[in-house]
């Protein structure tokens, strides 16, 4: 094996999607992850967990911090659990304030704080940016059995959700550029697909099967670049 690498981050980069038919989550054969380990002399190890947020993976990356050192990279993707509200809450309290998992200043503090640690392991860190999300999709899967008008109050208007998604996004590359780190830009693949909802799962935040071969081609591209700069 030419690289190894580890990832750490959420349901994305675990490979979870929703399947239509059997209505649940279900982690993906065909992963990015899985996809680019098929298809390239890299070896990877993927640590991340359904529902993770930056502190979260601070503490798996503790657990697993005698193994780094093992890896040439370890990708990070984080944001899109870190953004997220208590939906429930809202449905009932609209009116009243409410902060999200991590609140995004704290998000660029503690992502800068894990990018360190992986820095001092001996691994290299890298950076994912978030594919975008569908708006309408989503709120209409987070207000599944709650007031949808009362969450909608809270947010003035449904694609509110993206653009509060999207500021997540650009605090990740803020931080991969004030720590001189390498950015991995999904995001604009996403965008400069025509359709691109069609990439995304029904909840409208997990990318489907086309979504994850999407991503592996973006990383595989990478891939290639770097083993040619280093050849």
């Amino acid at each position: 094996m030419d690289l190894s690498v580890c990832v750490f981050g959420d349901s994305v980069s675990k490979g979870v999607v929703f399947d239509s038919v059997l209505k649940k989550y279900i982690l993906l054969r065909d992963s990015f992850a899985n996809r680019i380990s098929g298809s390239f002399p890299v070896m990877i190890r993927n640590y991340s967990k359904f529902g993770c947020t930056v502190t979260k993976g601070m503490d798996l990356l503790r657990r697993h911090w005698n193994e780094l050192s093992n890896f040439d990279y370890t990708i990070l993707e984080f944001g899109g659990n870190d953004c997220d509200f208590d939906w429930a809450d809202i449905s009932e309290n609209p009116e009243q304030e409410h902060l999200p998992k991590t609140p995004v200043g704290i998000f660029e503090q503690k992502y800068t704080e894990l990018i360190e640690q992986v820095k001092r392991s001996g691994s290299r860190p890298v950076l994912l940016t978030l594919p975008p999300i569908d708006a309408k999709r989503y709120f209409a899967w987070i207000s599944k059995g709650l007031n949808a008008g009362a969450i909608l109050k809270f947010l003035g208007d449904i694609e509110h959700i993206y653009r509060w998604h999207e500021r997540y996004n650009l605090a990740v590359c803020r931080v991969a550029k004030e720590c001189s780190v390498p950015l991995i830009d999904i995001s604009s693949a996403f965008l400069e697909t025509h359709n691109y909802q069609s990439l995304l799962c029904e909840d409208g935040i997990h990318p489907n099967e086309n979504g994850h071969r999407l991503i592996s081609g973006v990383i595989g591209d990478t891939i290639r670049n770097l083993r040619t700069a280093t050849a």
